[in-house]
């Protein structure tokens, strides 16, 4: 790995430049001038089918469940082609996107990819809002908001009952059982379409600056926004990676991945990584949950990805099986670059554990571990750490053709980025799209950090939690959230998955805690001892009142996905968890002796 990290022509080496500003601020910029990019999504998919069209593009798991349905370059260009015909053949209203509802798929990624090489907007919903939730309303609400010309989702069965009474009128379309839902229409018709030449006559009037897709944010800061992604912006992003991972141009990435196409880790960042650099997407039905990950499993074992990208709950399922079996763990990293985590922060002890399964696998080659830091608004990445980091916590330096501000803000510098992968704004929502972007045009991210050394900015960034997050007691002393969060999580494991932090203008810090899978193992009160053991050692460490929780209270019931509690990627919604969940916080900061809260006593 040392090699790999130190060879120019695999990696670009770390250069950041700073300016400085008179009042206080400062920006960060990389010395690489961004280069050309593709006009738009569908240039990747017409080199490839055109250059390698052999070469497999995507594959599922068949019926059976045993195989793969495969779709190489040239039958995915086929598809989309077909597809984009039959949607131009539908004659749909002009400025309404195409809405999808379900879990990643080949029909999915070829829908999407055919309404983007016509120049119609696509835009996935998480089918969590359709398939998982209980009250439909919130789907309602997102599906006036976007006006769609049409609606798809797999299977008429799963998926048709939510879409009731929504009070959308908009064509709708699914892959099986279409019979199933009035008036609905088979996929396999769009399918069935012959190209015309009306397809490339649409694809060229495509610019750089037409709305590609729509993402919805994940409401951690408030109500989900309809967030535009323009070609310009997913095309330049890619060219930014691909001029920092500059291996990506040789070697072209196999991906087995599961991360939700309704968000932009999975669909921004990696699903577009594959098309961009002709590589093999590997659509893993599996999830970081009990009953799932196990085929998450069998799929790593038998691709054998080069890369691997996850959320840090996805580690944390993973490393049991990994860590109980070499040989999985053996030919899970037999083909491995790096182990990339984002969307939140990893906890040093499953940073360790990852970096001990690699070494006792493959002691010549250690575990590339890495990560970037972006938004949904940026499509996604601003910054990458592209070099060997000894831990969690450096989020990377900015990438060729954004400026990323640090501006003073209570105990924090607030960053702010601006660049040609930035969005353009809201849709229809002048007022917020206002509220994002500061005096001279750096969107507001809501993010803190800070110079992991402030002589050498090329070292990297040190992630600081969320502003909006962190709290003041009631003696004035600020709590910073994100950083504590981990360090918790991190002394809990493996037993608890998630904390929220509580203490806002009050005279100590609490904590909600979301015990994990593995806490079933213990007793309550094992559990809770434990809890107290590790407020202890914290506090003996010298951890004054605003790095130390004096109370815990272990809750019963999960975080909800209805609720907003936590979002279909793994990650708890902090701001929601609290408002939910009023009375706990009440009761947890009580003066009354409540048998079920721990305290720090002695």
């Amino acid at each position: 790995m040392t090699d790999f990290l130190n060879d120019k022509s695999l990696i670009a080496p770390p250069r950041t430049v700073r300016i400085d500003f008179d009042d206080g601020s400062f920006a960060l910029r990389s010395p690489q001038a961004l280069k050309p990019y593709a006009r738009c999504i569908g240039e990747w998919l017409e080199r490839w089918a055109r250059e390698t069209p052999d070469a497999l593009a995507f594959a599922e798991r068949d019926e059976s469940g045993e195989g793969w349905r495969k779709l190489d370059y040239h039958a995915l260009r086929h598809a989309v082609g077909a597809v984009a015909q039959g949607l131009l053949d539908l004659k749909l209203p002009t400025g309404q996107p195409i809405v999808i509802l379900s879990d990643n798929a080949i029909d999915h990624a070829v829908l999407m990819l055919a309404a983007m090489h016509i120049g119609r907007t696509a835009c996935s919903l998480s089918s969590a809002y359709s398939r998982m939730a209980k009250d439909p309303s919130r789907l309602h609400g997102m599906l006036k908001a976007l006006g769609p010309a049409l609606i798809y989702a797999s299977d008429a069965k799963v998926y048709g009952g939510a879409l009731a009474g929504c009070g959308v009128e908009a064509v709708t379309v699914f892959s099986r059982n279409a019979d199933a839902h009035p008036g609905a229409m088979a996929f396999e018709r769009l399918l069935a379409a012959r190209e015309t030449p009306a397809v490339m006559e649409a694809f060229a009037t495509i610019l750089p600056d037409t709305h590609a897709k729509y993402l919805l944010t994940s409401g951690s800061t408030g109500k989900p926004k309809v967030v535009i992604n323009t070609h310009r912006m997913l095309c330049a992003n890619q060219q930014m990676m691909a001029q920092t991972w500059r291996f990506l141009t040789e070697e072209k990435p196999v991906l087995v991945d599961w991360l939700p196409w309704s968000h932009t880790f999975g669909a921004n960042h990696n699903l577009h990584m594959v098309l961009c650099h002709g590589g093999a997407l590997y659509i893993d039905e599996g999830r970081p949950a009990p009953g799932l990950i196990e085929k998450t499993v069998r799929n790593l074992r038998e691709v054998r990805p080069t890369l691997l990208f996850n959320v840090p709950r996805g580690f944390d399922m993973l490393l049991p099986f990994l860590e109980a079996d070499d040989a999985l763990a053996t030919e899970v990293f037999s083909r491995l670059r790096l182990a990339f985590y984002a969307a939140a922060a990893l906890a040093p002890s499953t940073w360790q554990r990852l970096e001990a399964v690699a070494q006792r696998v493959r002691p010549a080659r250690p575990l590339w571990l890495t990560t970037s830091w972006g938004a949904t608004e940026t499509s996604p990445a601003i910054t990458s750490a592209h070099w060997k980091l000894d831990g969690a916590g450096c989020i990377g330096a900015p990438l060729p053709g954004l400026e990323l501000k640090f501006v003073p803000n209570g105990q924090k510098l607030e960053m702010r980025v601006k660049g040609v992968s930035v969005f353009p704004g809201y849709r229809d929502a002048p007022r917020e799209t206002a509220e994002a972007f500061d005096e001279e045009g750096y969107y507001r991210i809501g993010d803190a950090g800070f110079l992991a050394n402030a002589a050498e900015p090329a070292q990297g960034v040190i992630f600081n939690g969320r502003v909006a997050e962190d709290f003041k007691l009631s003696t004035g002393t600020w709590v910073s959230v994100g950083t504590l969060r981990v360090k918790l999580v991190s002394m809990l494991a493996p037993h608890v998955q998630d904390v929220v932090l509580t203490g806002h203008d009050r005279d100590e810090i609490g904590m909600l805690v979301f015990p994990g899978p593995q806490a079933t193992s213990l007793a309550s009160e094992a559990l809770a001892e434990r809890i107290a053991g590790v407020l202890r050692s914290l506090r003996d460490e010298g951890a004054g009142s605003s790095q130390c929780p004096a109370c815990a209270l272990v809750l019963a019931e999960p975080p909800s996905l209805d609720a907003g509690e936590i979002t279909d990627k793994g990650y708890i919604n902090q701001r929601a968890v609290l408002a939910r969940r009023a009375a706990e916080v009440a009761r947890l900061h009580s003066a009354d002796q409540d048998p079920q809260v721990v305290r720090l006593r002695g």
